[in-house]
C-alpha cells in the first residue's frame, strides 16, 4: 500500500486531537455557569477547531516557504491592524483588543502578532548568520538593536490597548529566539540588568508614591501592577471561588457539565478550574501529562529538523506555549499572578485558537518533511 506524502508524527497529532475533544467537553461544561447568550461556545469552538485543522491541511500540503517570504508584508498588515483597534476596536471590559465582527464574534490582532513575529524573528535571525559566520561584537549589536525595534513597535501598540499579558509574550519569544540562536550570551546579561533596574525603578515608584507613579505612568497602569502584585496574598473573587471548585472536585471530580460554583471567565482564563472540578485531580494529572508529553515531542521536532530557520520556529513556539501553560495553570491555582493569558488548545477563542492552528500547521509540515528527509 502506497503511504501518503503527508505523514505526520502521531505524538504531535494525537494530542491535538486529544486537545480538542477536552476543549469543547470542558467549554461545554462552562457554559452552565454563563448566561444564555453564551450557550452556543461549545459549538463555536468545534467550528472554530474545524476551520482550524483545515488551515494545518493547506500549509501541511503547500508549505512554509511562502509564509517566510512574505514575512515582512504580513508584520505590516499585523501592526496596521493594531493601530485601527484605537479607531475601530470594540470596547470590553476597558480594553480595546478585538474587532467585532458581525455575526462571527471578535477578532484579536495581537494573537496573530505573536506568530508573526515568531516567523519574522527566524527570518531575521537566519539571514543574520547567513551573512555574518563570525559576526564582531558591533554586528551583534546593530542586528539586537533591529530586532528590539521591530518587536518593540507591536508591543507599545498593544501595551496601550492595553493588553500587558501578551506583551510579555512578545518579550518571550524573542529572548527565547535569540537565545537559542547563538548570539553572545553577554547581551543577556545586559537585558536582565536592565529589565531589573527598570522593574525595580517601576516598583519602588508605586511603593514610594502612588500619586506620583498615576501621575507619571497614569491610572491604567497603576491598576494592572496593582492587580499585579495583588495575586500573592489568594484575594480575589475570581481566585477564590475558582480554587473552591478545583478543591471540591477530589480525586476523580464531579463529572462532566458539573462545576459546583460560579467564577468569572470559565470560558477562557480560568478554564482549567472548570477542568480539573470536573475530572479531579487524576483528570488534571493527566491532561497536564499530556500538556508535557506535546511540548516534548516538538522539542524532539526541532532536533530532527536540519533547517535552522525551522529550529528557530519551534523554539519561538514552544517558548510561548510553556510560558502559557504555567502561567495560565498556575494562575488558576494562585501561584502566578492573574494576567487572562488563555490555556492554548483548550480555552475558548477564535482568534487565538486560529493562531495556535497556524503554529500546529507549521510544525505538522516541519514533521513531515522529516519523515520524509528520513525515508
Amino acid at each position: 500500500m502506497k503511504k501518503s506524502k503527508y505523514q505526520v508524527d502521531p505524538g504531535l497529532w494525537i494530542p491535538m486531537l486529544l486537545f480538542a475533544g477536552i476543549s469543547v467537553i470542558t467549554i461545554l461544561s462552562a457554559q452552565k455557569l454563563l448566561d444564555e447568550t453564551m450557550q452556543t461556545l461549545a459549538l463555536k469552538q468545534l467550528l472554530w477547531y474545524m476551520i482550524g485543522f483545515g488551515i494545518v491541511y493547506i500549509i501541511l500540503k503547500m508549505g512554509i516557504s511562502m509564509i517566510i517570504k512574505h514575512a515582512w508584508k504580513l508584520y505590516i498588515i499585523g501592526n496596521l491592524l493594531l493601530i485601527g483597534l484605537f479607531f475601530f476596536g470594540k470596547e470590553i471590559n476597558e480594553a480595546k483588543c478585538w474587532y467585532a465582527i458581525p455575526g462571527i464574534g471578535t477578532f484579536q490582532p495581537s494573537e496573530f502578532m505573536k506568530i508573526i513575529l515568531i516567523i519574522l524573528l527566524s527570518k531575521m535571525i537566519q539571514e543574520f548568520h547567513s551573512k555574518y559566520q563570525n559576526p564582531t561584537v558591533g554586528e551583534e549589536f546593530l542586528f539586537l538593536l533591529k530586532v528590539i525595534i521591530t518587536v518593540l513597535i507591536p508591543s507599545i501598540l498593544t501595551f496601550l490597548e492595553p493588553d500587558t499579558g501578551v506583551v510579555l509574550i512578545y518579550l518571550l519569544i524573542t529572548i527565547v529566539m535569540l537565545f537559542v540562536s547563538g548570539i553572545r550570551y553577554r547581551w543577556f546579561i545586559l537585558l536582565f540588568l536592565v529589565l531589573f533596574l527598570s522593574v525595580g525603578s517601576v516598583l519602588l515608584i508605586y511603593f514610594w508614591n502612588q500619586d506620583l507613579f498615576i501621575k507619571i505612568f497614569g491610572t491604567s497602569f497603576f491598576l494592572r501592577v496593582d492587580r499585579l502584585l495583588d495575586w500573592s496574598n489568594g484575594s480575589g473573587f475570581q481566585l477564590q471561588y475558582g480554587m473552591t471548585a478545583i478543591g471540591s472536585g477530589g480525586l476523580f471530580g464531579h463529572g462532566v457539565l458539573h462545576t459546583p460554583i460560579y467564577f468569572p471567565e470559565p470560558q477562557t482564563d480560568f478554564i482549567f478550574a472548570v477542568y480539573a472540578s470536573n475530572f479531579g485531580f487524576i483528570g488534571s494529572i493527566c491532561l497536564i501529562s499530556l500538556i508535557a508529553f506535546f511540548d516534548i515531542r516538538l522539542i524532539m521536532t526541532a532536533l530532527k529538523t536540519h533547517s535552522s530557520i525551522y529550529q528557530y520556529m519551534i523554539a519561538g513556539i514552544v517558548g510561548m506555549l510553556i510560558y502559557q501553560q504555567f502561567q495560565n495553570i498556575g494562575m488558576t491555582y494562585g501561584m502566578m499572578p492573574i494576567t487572562g493569558i488563555t490555556l492554548p488548545f483548550i480555552s475558548y477563542g477564535g482568534s487565538s485558537l486560529l493562531s495556535y492552528m497556524i503554529m500546529v500547521g507549521i510544525f505538522f509540515r516541519i514533521s513531515n518533511e522529516n519523515i520524509r528527509y528520513t525515508n
